[in-house]
């Protein structure tokens, strides 16, 4: 179970990063509650998985998820560069984050 809260907390951790570029500052209301929703709770289910998850092990996956989930979405909300190295770059993180994965409990 641990693994899926780690998976949500990861996937809400691109929800409100990618939710800062429409907050315009934290100005625009429903953007901002949702971004501070998405945020408190991204926490509470890392919070939830480091119960059993090393802690090293769950804050590197949490943020790689969101690393690697905001930089896909950059590219395709939001027109940023597609080269291959920063493709490349990506699948490393994703590497990582399997990595870690398979040699975690």
């Amino acid at each position: 179970m641990a693994w899926i809260w780690l998976t949500l907390a990861g996937f809400l951790e691109v929800v409100w990063a990618i939710g800062l570029k429409y907050t315009d500052g934290f100005s625009r209301l429903w953007p901002s509650v949702i971004t501070v929703a998405a945020m408190l709770a991204s926490v509470y289910f890392l919070a939830l998985a480091v119960r059993t998850i090393p802690i090293g092990t769950g804050y590197a996956v949490w943020t790689g998820i969101g690393a690697v989930g905001v930089a896909i979405l950059g590219i395709i909300l939001f027109n940023e560069p597609r080269d291959v190295l920063r493709i490349a770059s990506i699948l490393l993180i994703v590497a990582g984050i399997a990595g870690l994965k398979l040699v975690s409990p």
